[in-house]
């Protein structure tokens, strides 16, 4: 009789989590603030500024005819499945795998939930600095860098096989 193995499927529950908290803040957005129109949170550093974005990180292919849109749909839905599916291979209690891949899933899906109900995807942080803007972003689009962030660290400082002997 196979031992199953426990793996980490159980951190799709932080990635619902993200999704979760992504679609609430936009749908405040929409009901709340104008479109277009900065509101101060702290002066001369963050705003919360309505806006669309049909591209991807800092509006890459947002002048598209509507093309990208299939191909950000495409790229959400398959790069989710892939980190699910190594998900069911890593081991429950390696968080540093586990953490950045769930935080991905739920940050593309919640964009994806944006691009397939209204065609584009809502932004409404803003940081700046004087004249400098950073551009508009939201919850999902924190969780997917701060997923590769994870990914890209934790894989720099994730000790080789037979180092761990």
């Amino acid at each position: 009789m196979a031992v199953m193995k426990r793996n980490a499927l159980p951190w799709l529950v932080l990635s619902m989590v993200v999704l979760v908290l992504d679609q609430l803040t936009k749908l405040w957005v929409l009901r709340n603030l104008p479109e277009y129109t900065p509101i101060p949170v702290i002066e001369g550093f963050w705003n919360w500024f309505r806006t669309y974005n049909t591209g991807a990180a800092f509006s890459f292919l947002a002048d598209g005819s509507g093309w990208q849109q299939y191909l950000f749909a495409g790229l959400a839905v398959a790069i989710s499945g892939v980190l699910a599916w190594w998900l069911a291979k890593t081991p429950r209690g390696d968080w540093r795998t586990a953490l950045p891949f769930a935080l991905v899933i739920g940050g593309a899906i919640g964009n994806l939930v944006d691009r397939l109900q209204h065609g584009h995807v809502i932004d409404f942080i803003q940081w700046h600095w004087r004249d400098h803007y950073w551009p508009a972003f939201n919850i999902a689009d924190a969780a997917i860098v701060g997923g590769a962030i994870g990914i890209a660290l934790f894989g720099l400082l994730q000790k080789k096989p037979a180092e761990q002997a």
